[in-house]
C-alpha cells in the first residue's frame, strides 16, 4: 500500500533540494494508515523539515506550501549573491535592515490584520482534468487512382488504304483492357488495405477513447474522495474530535508566516475532557536573530560593512519576538477555533541553544503560560505590550529570555514517542549459518536494537525500536543516562550489501540535529566510502561496519555471517520470486 501511494513536489531549486523515502504509520494490526511522513533538506539554505500528515492530499498541501517558502528564500538568496557592492546597494541593504529590525515589532500586529480561519473550500482539489480527451491521428485515407478510359487510335489515309484500321483499334482495345485490369487488381489491394488501417484506427480510437474515459473517472473519483476526506475533517473538528482538533490547529500553525525569522517546529497534545491545546513550540535561536542596522560602502576597499545593534538591544529584541511568538500563536489557534474546541492553551517556548560551560546543543523550556479562552478573548492584542501581557495571564520566565534560563513548565506534554513498537527478541535465533546481509530488514533493526540494548544495559541505558520505515530515518533510539557522555542517541541500520556512500551519514547527521540528538550510530553489514568518512569525521558520529558488528555480536556470546556476494545473489532472487 506504502508503495503504491505518492505525492510530488516542485521546485525552481529542485537540484538543491533532497526528499527522504514516504512512510507510514499504521495502525497496531496493520490494517490501515495512521500518518504519513516525508522530509526534505534545502542543501542552498542549509535546512531541513519534515513534514507529515494523516491524509496524503494533506501532506501534498504543506509540502506546496513549503516548496513555495523555499523558493522564494532561495531567490532572496541568490539575489544577494547577485548583487555587487555599491554605494547604491549599501544603501538599500540599511533599508532592508531597517525593515527587518521593524518587522521584528510586528510579528504580533501582523496577525490581527489575518483571518486565522481555515478555509476548508481551499484546501480542496479545484483543479480540471487535463488529460487528452481527443484521438488525435487522422482517420485513414488514400488517393484513389483515376480509373483508365479507352482511348481511340488516329487511324491514317494508309491505314485505311492497307487495311490496318481494324488492326489498330483491336491493339488499343487490348491494351486498354490490360490496363484496366491492372487497375482493378491494384484497386482491390489498396482497399482492401485501407480498410485495414481503418480498422486498425478505429480500434485505437476506441482504446483511446475508453483510457480517457477510465482515467478521467478515476481523475474525478480521486478528487471526490480528497475533496470528502477535506469535509470528513471539517465535521469531525466541528465534533471535537481529539485527532481532528490536533490536525487543525497544525494547519493554522502551517498557514501562519514568519517571513525567513525562523523555521516553525512545534508538538501538539489535546485533551478533549478538559478541551486543552497543549502545545511545545520552538523558538527562534538567539544567534540566528537580525542585528544589522545599516550598512556602510568602503570606497577604499569597495567593501560593504555592517554596522550592528547593541548587545543591549538584541537581548530586547529577542525577548520581545518571543513574547510576540506566544501571543500571536494563543491568538491565532483561538481565532480560528470556530467550534470552541479550546478552552485552555498551552504554550511551552523552547529554545535549542549552545550550552556554553559544556559546549553540547542544550534544549530547555524559557517560557510557559496555560491561557484560558475567555480570558484571553478579552485582551485588546494591538494594544498591549507583549511581556506585560505575558506576565499579567501568569506567563512563567526568566526575567531575561535571552538569558536561556530554563524553567519549570506550567504543564509537561506527554513526551512518549508514538513511532516506539514492541521490540521482537532476533539474537536467539542466530548461528554460523545466518547471513546478516540477506535477514529481512526489519529483523535486521530489531537484531541492533538488541545488541546495543545489551551494551548500554550495565549503565542503565534504554534503547527503543521505532516503527519501520526503511526511510533512513530513526531506526532506534538509545537513551543513554552518563551524565557526561549520554544523552539521546538516534540509530539508524543499514542491511547492505554495497559500499555506504556520503548521502546515508548526511542524512544521519540531519536526523540527529532534527531529534535533538546528542550522538548518532550508523550501523551496516557492509563498508563505507571515503566520502563517508571525511564527513563523519569530527563529528559525533559513530561509523559501524560489518565486521564491528559481527565483533560486537561475538562480544555478547552470538555468531553469525556477513557474506555480501551471497546475500546480493539471494536478495535478487527473492526479489525475482516475488515480482512473479
Amino acid at each position: 500500500m506504502v508503495q503504491e501511494a505518492n505525492v510530488t513536489w516542485r521546485s525552481k531549486y529542485r537540484s538543491a533540494i533532497e526528499s527522504g523515502e514516504l512512510t507510514a504509520k499504521f495502525s497496531a494490526d496493520g490494517s490501515r494508515i495512521l500518518r504519513w511522513y516525508i522530509d526534505f533538506r534545502h542543501k542552498l539554505l542549509h535546512v531541513h523539515k519534515e513534514l507529515s500528515a494523516p491524509e496524503l492530499f494533506m501532506l501534498q498541501h504543506k509540502i506546496d506550501a513549503l516548496m513555495e517558502q523555499w523558493d522564494e528564500r532561495a531567490d532572496q538568496q541568490h539575489q544577494k549573491l547577485k548583487v555587487f557592492a555599491s554605494k547604491s546597494q549599501a544603501e538599500k541593504d540599511t533599508l532592508d535592515a531597517t525593515i527587518r529590525l521593524e518587522r521584528l515589532h510586528q510579528i504580533l500586529n501582523h496577525t490581527l490584520t489575518v483571518n486565522d480561519r481555515v478555509d476548508w473550500n481551499a484546501l480542496k482539489d479545484h483543479s480540471t482534468y487535463d488529460g487528452a480527451t481527443k484521438f488525435q491521428r487522422a482517420i485513414p485515407q488514400r488517393v484513389k487512382r483515376p480509373e483508365p478510359h479507352l482511348t481511340p487510335p488516329e487511324i491514317s489515309f494508309f491505314d485505311k488504304l492497307f487495311g490496318k484500321a481494324k488492326h489498330r483499334q483491336a491493339d488499343a482495345q487490348a491494351r486498354f483492357e490490360q490496363e484496366k485490369s491492372d487497375w482493378l487488381i491494384t484497386e482491390q489491394k489498396e482497399s482492401r488495405k485501407l480498410n485495414q488501417s481503418i480498422a486498425q484506427w478505429t480500434a485505437e480510437k476506441a482504446e483511446f477513447e475508453a483510457a480517457g474515459e477510465r482515467q478521467m473517472r478515476e481523475f474525478l473519483d480521486r478528487q471526490a474522495a480528497t475533496n470528502q476526506r477535506v469535509d470528513v475533517l471539517a465535521a469531525n473538528v466541528a465534533e471535537g474530535d481529539p485527532q481532528a482538533v490536533i490536525e487543525h490547529a497544525m494547519l493554522v500553525l502551517d498557514a501562519s508566516k514568519y517571513d525567513d525569522l525562523f523555521e516553525k517546529s512545534y508538538a501538539i497534545e489535546y485533551a478533549s475532557n478538559s478541551k486543552t491545546l497543549m502545545l511545545e513550540y520552538q523558538l527562534p535561536s538567539p544567534d540566528k536573530m537580525p542585528t544589522v542596522k545599516s550598512v556602510r560602502f568602503i570606497a577604499a576597499t569597495g567593501e560593504l560593512k555592517d554596522a550592528h545593534i547593541s548587545e543591549k538591544e538584541q537581548k530586547a529584541n529577542y525577548d520581545s519576538v518571543c513574547y510576540q511568538i506566544c501571543l500571536r500563536t494563543i491568538h491565532e489557534l483561538l481565532e480560528a477555533d470556530e467550534y470552541d474546541n479550546l478552552q485552555r492553551v498551552l504554550f511551552n517556548g523552547i529554545s535549542t541553544f549552545i550550552d556554553r560551560t559544556t559546549g553540547l546543543d542544550t534544549t530547555s523550556c524559557i517560557m510557559s503560560i496555560l491561557v484560558n479562552r475567555e480570558d484571553f478573548l478579552k485582551i485588546d492584542l494591538s494594544r498591549v505590550d507583549p511581556k506585560a501581557c505575558f506576565k499579567n495571564l501568569k506567563g512563567v520566565s526568566a526575567s531575561s529570555l535571552a538569558a536561556l534560563a530554563p524553567i519549570p513548565p506550567v504543564m509537561v506534554l506527554n513526551k512518549e514517542d508514538r513511532r516506539f513498537i514492541d521490540p521482537r527478541m532476533i539474537a536467539d535465533t542466530l548461528d554460523t549459518a545466518m547471513n546478516l546481509a540477506s535477514m529481512d530488514w526489519e529483523d535486521f533493526e530489531h537484531l541492533v536494537r538488541e545488541l546495543f540494548e545489551r551494551e548500554f544495559a550495565s549503565r542503565g541505558g534504554e534503547v527503543k525500536v521505532t516503527q519501520s520505515s526503511s526511510d533512513g530515518g530513526v531506526d532506534a533510539v538509545a537513551f543513554d543516562p552518563d551524565p557526561i557522555t549520554g544523552g539521546k542517541i538516534v540509530i539508524q541500520a543499514k542491511r547492505y550489501t554495497r559500499t555506504v556512500g556520503v548521502s546515508a551519514v548526511r542524512d544521519l547527521y540531519g536526523t540527529m540535529q532534527h531529534e535533538g540528538a546528542s550522538r548518532g550510530l550508523l550501523i551496516t553489514t557492509a563498508d563505507y566510502g571515503p566520502d563517508a568518512h571525511k564527513f563523519a569525521a569530527g563529528k559525533p558520529i559513530t561509523l559501524l561496519t560489518g565486521a564491528n558488528l559481527l565483533h560486537l555480536l561475538e562480544k555478547h556470546g552470538y555468531s553469525a555471517k556477513i557474506d555480501l556476494r551471497e546475500a546480493r545473489k539471494e536478495l535478487n532472487l527473492r526479489d525475482y520470486a516475488t515480482r512473479q
